[in-house]
C-alpha cells in the first residue's frame, strides 16, 4: 500500500509485530460497510461514475462472500483494509485502486472501531439486561423469604431475599446507563478526516454519517484520527459492570457453600474435582470474579498507551484494539454466564431462616428503647450489654430472662416483649427503599420497568 516510496522489503521482525490482521480481521463486516459507504460518497462527489460504483459494490459483495467463507484465516496481508483491497482487486481489477481515494487507514480504522464498538455495547447491554431479569425473577419468587443481610461478612439484620436480589439489579441499571452514554459518544463519524488534515475531496460527511448510522461527524480531523476516548470509556463501562458481576458472584460463592447453604447451583454451572469425588465447585462464579480483574487490566493498558502520545494517529493505537475487543467479549460472556447461574439456582428458605439468629434483631431492640424515650446511644450501649450477657449465659438474645434483663436496664423487659421476630423487623422498615413487603413490592415494580421483558 506504500511500496513506491521504499526500495526494499520490511524486516521480518517488524513485519511480525506490524501485522494486525490476526486481531483486526474481526472487523471485516465493519470495514465492508465503511467501504460501501465510501464508494457511494465518491460517486456523489464525482470521483466515480455510476457504472464504477456498481462494479465496486458488486466486487465488495464477492469479497464479503469470500470473507464469510474464511478468506481472512490464513491471509498474508498486513491488516483488514489491505486484505479487502487485495480481494477487491482480484474481483474487479485495477478499478479497486480508486477505492482508497481521499481517505487514510487512519480514519478508516477509527470508523471501523466505532462501528464495532456500537454493536458490542448493544450486545453487552442485552447481556446485562438478561442478568437483571434473572435477578428480578428470583426477587419475585423470594419476596416472602427472609435471610440475614451481612456487613463485614457478619450477620447484621434480617432482609427479604428479594431485597438482596434487587440490591444487585440497581448497579446493573447504572451500568446500562453508562453503556448508553458511551454508545452516544461513540456514534461520531471520523471518516473523511483523512490521515490528519481532512479529505482532499468534497465528500458529504453528514450523508456518510447517516449511511453508517452515526449521529454526528467529528469536529476536528486531527482529533478524530487519534481519539480513542470512546474505547477507554467503553472499556471503563465494561470494567465497572464486571466489578458488579464479581460482587454478585462472590455473594453466591459464599451462599452456595456448605457452611451457608442458602442456594444450590445447577449442575450445569458447576464442575467437579479431578481428585475428590464429592466436589461440586462454583467455577462459573470464580471465572466471573477472575474476569473482573482481567477487565481492569485492559482498562489500565488502554490508558497507559494513550497517556504520552502526540497529536494524531500513532501506531501505538494498534495495540489497543485487542484490549477493546477482549474487554467487551469478556464482559458480555461473564454477564451471560452469570444470568444462567442466577436463573437456575434454587434458594433454600429453611437454611436462610435458620441463620436468622435473634442477635440480628439487636438494632430493632435498640429502636424500641428509643421509642420509649431513651437516647439512641444509651439504647445502643444497653442492647450491647444485653448481647454480651446472652453470650455469657449461652442463650439467644430473646431468651434472657426478664429479671436478668431488668438488672441491666429497667426498660429492657418491655422492649424484649414487644420485639417480635424477623418478619416484624423487616416490616418495621416499610419506607421507600426499605425491607417492608410493600416497599419491596414497589421496588420490584420499578425494577421491572427498568428491565422490561
Amino acid at each position: 500500500m506504500w511500496g513506491g516510496r521504499f526500495a526494499g522489503a520490511m524486516d521480518p521482525r517488524l513485519d511480525r509485530l506490524n501485522r494486525s490482521l490476526p486481531v483486526d480481521r474481526r472487523l471485516w463486516r465493519e470495514d465492508l460497510a465503511t467501504n460501501r459507504a465510501w464508494v457511494c460518497a465518491l460517486e456523489r462527489c464525482g470521483v466515480l461514475g455510476a457504472a464504477d460504483r456498481e462494479t465496486l459494490l458488486g466486487g465488495l459483495a464477492k469479497v464479503e462472500a469470500a470473507l464469510a467463507g474464511g478468506a481472512a484465516d490464513a491471509a498474508p496481508d498486513e491488516d483488514i483494509h489491505s486484505l479487502i483491497e487485495r480481494l477487491l482487486g482480484e474481483a474487479v481489477g485495477p478499478l479497486a485502486g480508486k477505492l482508497h481515494t481521499g481517505r487514510s487507514r487512519n480514519d478508516q480504522m477509527a470508523t471501523d472501531l466505532r462501528l464495532w464498538t456500537v454493536g458490542a455495547l448493544a450486545r453487552l447491554d442485552a447481556a446485562l439486561a438478561g442478568l437483571g431479569r434473572a435477578l428480578i425473577g428470583q426477587a419475585e419468587r423470594g419476596i416472602d423469604v427472609l435471610m440475614p443481610a451481612y456487613t463485614h461478612t457478619q450477620r447484621a439484620q434480617p432482609v427479604r431475599l428479594a431485597h438482596w436480589a434487587l440490591s444487585h439489579v440497581w448497579p446493573l441499571a447504572r451500568d446500562r446507563g453508562r453503556i448508553r452514554e458511551a454508545g452516544r459518544r461513540t456514534a461520531v463519524l471520523p471518516l473523511g478526516s483523512g490521515a490528519i488534515a481532512g479529505s482532499g475531496f468534497a465528500v458529504d460527511r453528514h450523508r456518510l454519517a447517516a449511511d453508517l448510522g452515526f449521529a454526528e461527524v467529528s469536529a476536528n480531523s486531527m482529533d478524530a484520527v487519534g481519539d480513542r476516548d470512546f474505547a477507554v470509556e467503553t472499556v471503563f463501562a465494561a470494567t465497572l459492570s464486571g466489578t458488579h458481576l464479581s460482587r454478585l458472584a462472590e455473594d453466591l460463592v459464599l451462599f452456595s457453600s456448605a457452611e451457608f447453604g442458602f442456594v444450590r447451583l445447577a449442575e450445569a454451572f458447576t464442575t467437579g474435582s479431578s481428585l475428590m469425588p464429592q466436589k461440586r465447585n462454583p467455577d462459573s462464579l470464580e471465572l466471573v470474579r477472575g474476569a473482573a480483574g482481567q477487565l481492569l487490566g485492559r482498562l489500565v493498558g488502554l490508558l497507559a498507551t494513550l497517556k504520552a502520545m502526540p497529536t494524531g494517529y500513532q501506531k501505538d493505537l494498534q495495540e489497543n484494539n485487542a484490549g477493546l475487543f477482549d474487554a467487551l467479549d469478556l464482559a458480555e460472556q461473564a454477564a451471560g454466564l452469570l444470568a444462567g447461574v442466577v436463573e437456575t439456582m434454587v434458594p433454600d428458605a429453611a437454611r436462610m431462616a435458620a441463620a436468622l439468629e435473634p442477635a440480628v434483631l439487636a438494632t430493632d431492640l435498640a429502636d424500641l428503647l428509643v421509642q420509649s424515650g431513651m437516647a439512641f446511644r444509651e439504647a445502643h450501649a444497653l442492647v450491647g450489654a444485653l448481647v454480651r450477657r446472652a453470650e455469657e449465659l449461652g442463650v439467644p438474645l430473646d431468651r434472657v430472662g426478664a429479671a436478668e434483663a431488668a438488672r441491666l436496664g429497667p426498660a429492657l423487659p418491655a422492649a424484649l416483649a414487644a420485639l417480635g421476630g424477623p418478619e416484624a423487623a423487616v416490616e418495621r422498615r416499610a419506607l421507600p427503599g426499605g425491607t417492608g413487603r410493600s416497599a419491596v413490592a414497589a421496588q420490584l415494580a420499578a425494577a421491572r420497568e427498568a428491565f422490561p421483558a
